[in-house]
């Protein structure tokens, strides 16, 4: 079965869609139909705009959003998900690829849920922090050991687990992390703790806006960040992407369930080859490649 991937925040690049811009007609329409509905011209920041214009998350999340579900909007009649999945933020690409939202209302709430994260990353000081060369078990025991809030927040890969919370716990328990083991404990620089209980106001927020939003029946399954397990059902759809941003993304258990299901070949759609890198790391006896 051929599976899509999507990427999410930190794949972004400067010059980013520029390409597809130029040589696409249908993408100019999504590109131009993008900044209307955003009220502002993202195309400028995406194809001129420097690496610190891109890092705003209120620019970032749109902007990767776009990039991907663009470029497979181009692909016509030779794009076919018969499975699909997102890693954070790529869930709502995924969600457009398999038909269960549309361009228009998947955009509107991306960039909602940027503005959301933003506040709620301004309401206290927290960051989040690569932990490498130790078992996730190990990783959680310290995360449950450091007072103030650090949780385990992206399983991305055997041997690579980020945490989130607060700039304190986190300084902390990279510190105890180094001690027993880790090759890596590093903060990483991102605006706030995502996929923590620190994102709680961010995703009260994003639930009336999804509660808002019509989802309709997808055309094939979505493998979601929450459960790490196969969904047809847009109600629960729509619960496990509220969920989404204070609980942690399941990514190494998201790819080993869909090759379980099935899977053999995994294509990542959109900028970066980030998800390829991680596909390596879990399994490498399936086909993993990209549309970039």
């Amino acid at each position: 079965m051929h599976a899509y991937l999507f990427p999410g925040q930190g794949a972004q690049f400067s010059g980013m869609g520029s390409d597809l811009f130029e040589k696409s007609t249908l993408a100019q329409e999504y590109f131009n139909k993008a900044n209307s509905i955003l009220g502002f011209n993202i195309t400028d920041i995406m194809f001129e705009g420097t690496s610190e214009d891109l890092k705003q998350t209120k620019v970032t999340q749109p902007a990767i959003f776009l990039h991907s579900v663009i470029l497979s909007k181009t692909l016509g009649d030779d794009f076919k998900p018969e499975m699909v999945a997102g890693h954070s933020l790529g869930e709502f690409s995924a969600l457009v690829a398999n038909g269960v939202l549309n361009f228009e209302s998947a955009l509107k709430l991306v960039s909602q849920r940027a503005l959301a994260m933003q506040k709620a990353c301004e309401i206290e000081p927290s960051t989040m922090a690569a932990v490498l060369g130790l078992e996730d078990k190990i990783v959680e025991e310290v995360c449950n050991q450091v007072g103030g809030v650090v949780v385990a927040a992206n399983y991305n890969c055997p041997g690579q687990l980020v945490i989130s919370g607060d700039i304190k716990a986190i300084d902390h328990a990279c510190e105890i992390l180094k001690e027993v083991g880790a090759r890596r404990a590093l903060v990483l620089p991102v605006g706030g703790a995502f996929h923590s209980p620190l994102m709680e106001p961010a995703r009260e927020e994003l639930a009336a806006a999804i509660e808002n939003t019509t989802f309709n029946k997808p055309a094939c399954p979505i493998y979601q960040n929450v459960t790490a397990k196969a969904v047809n059902n847009a109600a629960v759809i729509k619960e496990n992407l509220i969920a989404q941003l204070t609980a942690p993304v399941k990514w190494t258990q998201t790819i080993q369930q869909m090759i379980a299901d099935g899977g053999t070949e995994f294509t990542e759609i959109g900028p970066g080859k980030v998800l390829q890198g991680l596909m390596r790391k879990i399994d490498r006896n399936v086909i993993a490649n990209g549309i970039g």
